[in-house]
């Protein structure tokens, strides 16, 4: 699925009552919504500026993984950056 920026009709940020972290929602010109929390967001973000900045880098794969040893208040589930290679996940 390939979103065309001519198809987002609202993007709405915000932090929900009674939450912590941000949540953003994607609103399309078919209906559809999208929304996406703070840590798949945060994933966008890192790989899309990991790309866009570094002069020697033209993509970046983070794939899902459980983190049993993890910081404080994150959660099990993170997506963490391929060192090499590129994986064909969809």
């Amino acid at each position: 699925m390939v979103i065309r920026n001519e198809a987002v009709t609202k993007l709405l940020a915000e932090i929900p009552e009674g939450h912590k972290h941000i949540r953003i929602t994607l609103f399309l010109d078919d209906g559809t919504e999208f929304t996406f929390l703070e840590a798949t967001a945060a994933n966008l973000v890192h790989a899309y500026i990991s790309v866009k900045t570094h002069p020697g880098t033209n993509k970046v794969c983070l794939y899902g993984k459980p983190i049993s040893d993890r910081k404080e208040g994150f959660a099990e589930w993170q997506l963490i950056e391929q060192e090499t290679g590129y994986m064909n996940h969809r």
